[in-house]
């Protein structure tokens, strides 16, 4: 049976019969800020990811809700990897079809992960342009890093199209950062009088949201991370002088214990530099992980390469925090929804994924003839993320109340529906504030509503090549801080023998606010035409699309989430 199986398979791949296209609607476009270099040599070595279709992702959903609802008998039993991969193992015929198609193009060295539901292999030019008809790969630079990426979309044989997600590798540039850099640097800060302060550091942070100095990580088995995907690094020698300015008031780690990838020997990056002192600060004493991945490959995508390492690792941390998205619209349908199902995969086995908002507010596309809608953010829009958003202090040289930074993404997703844990809170906003709300053609009341919460996002201080530097600002500094107390309460829970928080949003919507201080002034960016006159949505009592339900009152949060 096995032979003749094999025999149909290798007749099937030596017809000239061609699918179409696994993602469709993927935006091809290069982006104005990378520029050509030429066509790859056909000789040259490409690396190329293979999404296997995988079975039972209907059992994996329905798997996360149980584990992440606290009304559950399921809640907090969640999954190990060898489960997880026991669940979604592709088909035998799956990887048999894939493998041989490989195989027929004489492709052979491919890797597979833990899961069995990726392969990364590799292959020529030539041979990639020939095992995806359209494909055509150019190199392309931008700030002295290059990619290699097709200019033109690709198909896949009829055999194989039932069997493949998408292929990683082709279309997909870096992602962008999410952070609004503002400006100067300053060897030293100055002192704050009393009540007042000229930039958001750590103390400041612990004020506003109710730390202590004791509030610090004591688990043995609790970890936070944070993911790196541009040419970004991070130095040692700023994170310690960093702890040695604003870290004196409480025990504090002032060393990454693990970096998984490569690190660079440049310069450090600002957002590098902004993400793991703010979560070493905020998430103070726990032990930190850095994933840091440029990519092996000018062909690898980074976020995908981040993604399926975590299908290989049987140990992560229990909260990572990423800062980086990509308008809705430039990603393929088919990808996204592969990605959630690998978001699902960290859910279920009781890791929290949060990921920056975004600093467009609303977002803008434009469409001609002055027709605009507004420009939701992946993952920010994923329904199995928490998605952080931005704030400012009212006054911003003391420490009051916060309103909404107008630089916050949030908004609805045009590709995901609205889960069933925001339904009912999505819709008393919607009907709250009618009367007020942007025009309907500009967004989808039916998708999926983000941020989920948020932090203070305006005017940090960030130590960056041993410089004290103020003004960074963005959800890209809001994101490390809320996972940082993510951190502190998994230690606690890790103390009494609980389970890590796994995928927050379920329980997060079920407390309707409580433990979070309430943002329910200012509004975010929107497009700048006649209609909405640049402004977005605007935050109103309990949850809205700027500052989701708020931000952390930690001592508050810390005990409704140390609850059985």
């Amino acid at each position: 049976m096995r032979t003749l199986l094999t025999l149909s398979i290798t007749l099937l791949f030596s017809s000239l019969v061609w699918s179409g296209y696994l993602e469709y609607n993927q935006d091809v476009l290069i982006p104005d800020d990378w520029t050509h270099v030429g066509r790859v040599d056909p000789s040259e070595e490409l690396e190329l990811t293979f999404a296997l279709k995988q079975q039972h992702v209907d059992l994996l959903e329905e798997t996360l809700r149980l584990v992440s609802d606290p009304d559950s008998a399921q809640y907090g039993k969640h999954l190990t990897l060898e489960e997880v991969s026991s669940l979604l193992r592709p088909s035998e015929l799956t990887q048999k079809v894939v493998r041989q198609w490989l195989q027929s193009h004489g492709i052979t060295n491919c890797l597979t992960v833990h899961t069995q539901d990726f392969l990364q292999c590799t292959m020529t030019a030539e041979v990639a342009e020939t095992l995806l008809p359209g494909s055509k790969f150019h190199r392309y630079t931008k700030d002295g890093q290059f990619v290699v990426r097709s200019s033109a979309p690709y198909s896949v044989h009829d055999a194989v199209h039932q069997h493949l997600d998408f292929v990683g590798g082709l279309h997909r540039f870096p992602p962008k950062v999410q952070q609004e850099t503002k400006a100067s640097s300053n060897r030293k800060q100055k002192q704050s009088k009393a009540g007042v302060h000229l930039g958001v550091t750590p103390a400041i942070l612990r004020a506003r949201y109710n730390l202590t100095a004791t509030d610090v990580g004591k688990a043995h088995n609790n970890s936070q991370a944070v993911a790196q995907f541009l040419e970004q690094y991070f130095s040692p020698a700023d994170l310690a002088e960093f702890m040695t300015l604003f870290g004196r008031s409480f025990p504090h780690r002032s060393q990454v214990d693990r970096v998984v990838g490569t690190q660079g020997a440049g310069k450090a990056g600002v957002e590098a530099s902004l993400d793991i002192e703010y979560i070493m600060s905020t998430g103070a004493n726990i032990s930190t992980w850095l994933f840091t991945n440029p990519g092996r490959h000018e062909s690898q995508e980074p976020f995908l390469q981040w993604m399926v390492l975590l299908n290989n690792m049987t140990d992560l941390p229990w909260v990572h925090t990423i800062s980086y998205g990509d308008d809705e619209d430039s990603l393929s349908t088919a990808y996204m929804m592969r990605i959630n199902t690998e978001f699902m995969k960290a859910g279920v086995r009781g890791i929290s994924l949060l990921f920056a908002s975004g600093d467009s507010g609303a977002g803008c596309r434009h469409f001609g003839k002055g027709q605009n809608t507004f420009r939701p953010s992946f993952p920010a829009s994923s329904p199995y993320v928490t998605t952080v958003g931005g704030t400012s202090f009212k006054n911003p040289f003391k420490v009051t109340y916060e309103v909404s930074d107008y630089i916050s993404g949030g908004g609805f997703s045009n590709v995901f529906k609205m889960p069933d844990y925001q339904v009912s809170a999505v819709n008393a906003y919607l009907k709250t504030v009618a009367a007020t709300l942007p025009p309907q053609s500009y967004y989808n009341t039916s998708g999926r509503a983000y941020p989920d919460m948020a932090a203070l996002s305006h005017n940090y201080w960030v130590v960056v090549n041993r410089i004290p530097t103020p003004w960074i600002s963005g959800t890209s500094a809001s994101t490390p801080v809320v996972g940082g107390m993510l951190s502190l309460i998994n230690d606690q829970r890790l103390l009494k023998g609980l389970p890590a928080l796994g995928f927050l949003n379920p329980r997060l919507y079920k407390l309707k606010g409580q433990a979070l201080f309430d943002v329910t002034e200012g509004c975010h960016l929107g497009c700048l035409d006649e209609q909405v006159q640049g402004e977005g949505f605007c935050a109103a009592p309990s949850w809205d699309p700027v500052t989701g339900w708020g931000t952390p009152n930690y001592p508050a949060l810390l005990a409704v989430l140390l609850a059985e």
